[in-house]
């Protein structure tokens, strides 16, 4: 068995790799593409207008959220949109407990069949 953050740099290399990039400055790694959870608990109905693909959005690591201990909060210019889904978070945690540098766009919003809006985001590398 490969050690998990080993499989995550072969994984990150291998989509770097696959992924042409039109400039280096732009160049990064998506380390994964989730839907955001918990939107409707939070303030994202308040800047739901305002949000467009591409945007960027900031990861802070909730090491003592009392449900969740590898809980990361995304928010959108100071805004809390909600969290990664728990199913998705050890990964992301785990190497931002470790210093690594992870940033996060917002890649799209559609709506469910109920209406509601769901945002699906990417968490990315920067590549030097």
């Amino acid at each position: 068995m490969i050690p998990h953050g080993t499989a995550l740099a072969a994984f990150a290399l291998a989509a770097a790799l696959a992924t042409p990039c039109a400039r280096a400055a732009e160049a990064v790694i998506v380390v994964q593409r989730s839907p955001l959870a918990g939107f409707r608990h939070y303030d994202g109905g308040e800047v739901l207008r305002d949000l467009k693909p591409g945007d960027r959005l900031e990861l802070v690591r909730e090491p003592d959220n009392p449900y969740d201990a590898n809980a990361v909060r995304v928010e959108w210019r100071g805004v809390k949109l909600g969290y990664v889904p728990r199913r998705d978070n050890a990964a992301v945690a785990r190497q931002m407990d470790r210093g690594v540098a992870l940033e996060a766009r917002l890649a799209g919003l559609r709506e469910t069949r109920n209406r509601s809006v769901r945002l699906e985001f990417e968490v990315v590398a920067p590549l030097p």
